[in-house]
């Protein structure tokens, strides 16, 4: 595959309290003919993360037509496990102008670092505004997966709603600092609410060098069958790159990062990590947004597909 990168479409001015920093984990939705809605989360001077959006031209989609000055959904409750951060990671249709916002929450531990669970928050305007379904995960924590149920995309199925997610029991130490173990995974659901306790692994971590996966994103291709997108934390590198894989049913995949070919480029925003990246198909062009360095501190960015 080759890819034009078109550069960093938009990152905060720090003129809002609550997004001082950072647009994280861009989640493109196609709003209209005219309109590409990229979903993000940005951080206030804190760190803490708390999802918005920017809307951009679909013809043109580093054209900047709208940024939201309030965020789509607020820190959880003291005690709850969003209330350190809202991920948002996938924005999926539930009929008519009803949406799901599948989000992680970030839960800061004492004998771990952290927990990640999934959360829903429901939109019955088309993404202008969401509420949270519940003060409690959906994804809640399991036996078999312990710390990590987050990294969430859902697609609408034929039976329901799907998902593809990280998930994790386990934590190892990489240069004297605890870092989280986790592969991708995959579960349905008839509702989008109620979700087995535990999915089923689609990619492994096979590779020592590897110890988790990001958030993966589905997309439909044109000539049938699934890609997916999604990052890989690597030891040698202490950061994430991009990976890809291919499949006819969405469930059995197969790898293929070297073919992706998008990588860093020294001296930009992106020199020392690439990440998160999330596709979308305009008429017969395929872009992917993405985030560089430090989970995306100078914002997003986007490339276009110029040959398989």
């Amino acid at each position: 595959m080759r890819w034009r990168k078109l550069g960093l479409v938009y990152g905060p001015d720090g003129s809002l309290p609550w997004a001082k920093s950072h647009a994280m984990i861009p989640t493109p939705v196609r709003l209209n003919q005219d309109v590409i809605r990229v979903y993000v989360t940005f951080c206030d001077e804190g760190g803490l993360g708390r999802p918005g959006f920017v809307d951009v031209a679909a013809d043109d989609p580093t054209q900047v037509l709208k940024v939201s000055q309030r965020p789509l959904l607020d820190l959880g409750l003291p005690g709850t496990f969003d209330e350190n951060g809202v991920l948002l990671c996938s924005v999926v249709p539930a009929g008519g102008d009803r949406l799901h916002m599948y989000y992680a929450g970030f839960e800061i531990g004492t004998r771990i670092r952290y927990r990640l669970l999934t959360g829903l928050a429901v939109s019955e305007d088309g993404g202008d505004t969401f509420r949270r379904y519940a003060n409690t995960p959906v994804l809640e924590r399991s036996q078999a997966e312990l710390y990590f149920r987050g990294g969430p995309f859902g697609l609408q199925g034929p039976n329901g709603f799907r998902l593809w997610y990280v998930a994790g029991s386990e934590w190892t130490e990489i240069d004297g600092k605890a870092m989280p173990v986790y592969d991708l995974r995959y579960m349905e659901s008839a509702d989008g609410i109620d979700w087995p306790d535990q999915g089923e692994v689609l990619i492994a971590l096979a590779d020592p060098d590897e110890h988790g996966f990001g958030r993966p994103c589905v997309i439909e291709k044109p000539t049938g069958g699934y890609r997916m997108f999604y990052s890989v934390r690597r030891r040698s590198y202490a950061a994430y790159r991009l990976g890809y894989a291919e499949s006819e049913d969405g469930v059995s995949w197969v790898r293929m990062d070297r073919k992706l070919n998008l990588d860093v480029t020294p001296g930009s925003f992106d020199s020392q990590a690439i990440m998160y990246a999330a596709p979308i198909a305009v008429g017969d062009d395929l872009y992917v947004f993405y985030n560089g360095n430090d989970f995306g501190r100078d914002g997003f960015a986007v490339a276009v597909l110029e040959a398989e």
